[in-house]
């Protein structure tokens, strides 16, 4: 699973992505600094692995992880080839989700790829040359499914689908911002359009900003727009974030707090990421390992069993779980045994976010 980060040139894309991964991708100031895209895999946060892991004296720990990509920036007439344009869109087709940085701050030291700060600018500069590309994929859809419908009438239901998403596109607004239903969604499943994957905003902003986001004016028009699709904005500094990669976890803690935060916005970059792309987390937990394990939401717990072994899948019995705030606050599995908190679920189990399981199978 992989998230783009896209955004104008010189909004600290790059920058982010190196806090987010510590990959150390180039930053410049100039435009297409990124070309060919950086890749990181980074680890989702998760406090309960620690909690885990204390618990179990486990002697290993691994994290649920969510890939990220650091694509080239992205100019004014993308979708005609302008700047990398081509390159741009390719790369974006091949992601699940996007994160979308927008500079939310002043500073003349680094150039503006269009001269001054206007996030809706540039967040329309972006979004519409996604949905020119949308565009495009549409009509060549629609004159396939036409020729269809002369020999078979069934491909009316396409055609008028398909018509009604290029009046969307048209009117400037986004696949996602459409709803469907589920015989419709098995229609263009295949089309793969680049508004309909789904998105969240990061408002770069500067150091000041960030005192009291919550009046900035700048941030509040992305939050305004983003309502439109129902999609997430996350404010955060990419200075800050660079330095806070730098140090250790009391030193960054105290950093946090001597600010008035609660967490990184990158932590909050992470975790939305994750949701994003409609994934949660169960949990294993024993001596030798605590582990998140990554399922989309809704997923049965036989394919769930499948994400550790295909094996344990193919002769999946049973699942033993437990939730971890019961077994958080019981303190033991046994004590959690005790109170009867351990489930016995079948084959139609549909996993929840947390679920601590042991699967019990028989190959």
């Amino acid at each position: 699973m992989k998230i783009g980060i896209v955004g104008l040139p010189n909004v600290g894309k790059s920058t982010m992505f190196n806090s987010i991964t510590n990959a150390g991708a180039e930053c410049a100031n100039y435009p297409f600094c990124t070309i060919e895209p950086n890749v990181g895999m980074v680890p989702v946060p998760d406090e309960r692995l620690n909690v885990l892991t204390n618990m179990y004296k486990a002697q290993k720990t691994t994290h649920a992880v969510v890939e990220f990509v650091d694509i080239a920036g992205l100019v004014k007439g993308a979708s005609k080839g302008e700047g990398l344009g081509n390159k741009f869109l390719s790369h974006i087709r091949e992601v699940d989700a996007i994160a979308e940085v927008v500079r939310c701050f002043e500073d003349d030291n680094i150039v503006h790829v269009d001269g001054n700060i206007n996030p809706l600018r540039d967040i329309e500069t972006i979004n519409l040359e996604l949905i020119f590309a949308d565009i495009e994929t549409v009509d060549k859809r629609i004159d396939k499914a036409r020729k269809m419908l002369k020999a078979d009438k069934k491909y009316q239901i396409e055609v008028d689908l398909l018509e009604k998403i290029k009046a969307t596109l048209e009117s400037e607004k986004p696949v996602r911002s459409m709803s469907f239903k589920d015989e419709e969604k098995e229609l263009i499943k295949d089309v793969q359009f680049l508004t309909e994957k789904p998105t969240l905003y990061i408002c770069n902003v500067s150091e000041n900003q960030l005192q009291d986001v919550e009046n900035d004016k700048n941030v509040e028009v992305v939050k305004e727009y983003a309502k439109i699709e129902n999609s997430i904005v996350i404010p955060l500094c990419a200075k800050i974030e660079e330095e806070l990669t730098g140090l250790d976890e009391n030193d960054k803690k105290e950093m946090l707090e001597a600010m008035g935060l609660d967490e990184s916005g990158l932590n909050k970059v992470i975790k939305e990421s994750y949701s994003l792309l409609g994934l949660m987390s169960f949990l294993t937990a024993g001596e030798p390992e605590v582990r998140a394990w990554t399922i989309k939401k809704g997923t049965k717990a036989p394919e769930a069993a499948g994400k550790i072994h295909t094996d344990i899948q193919r002769g999946f019995i049973k699942a033993e779980v437990v939730s971890y705030d019961d077994l958080i606050k019981e303190g033991s599995m046994a004590a959690a045994r005790e109170k009867g908190l351990i489930r016995i679920e079948g084959k139609e189990y549909i996993m929840q976010e947390g679920d601590i399981v042991l699967f019990k199978f028989n190959v």
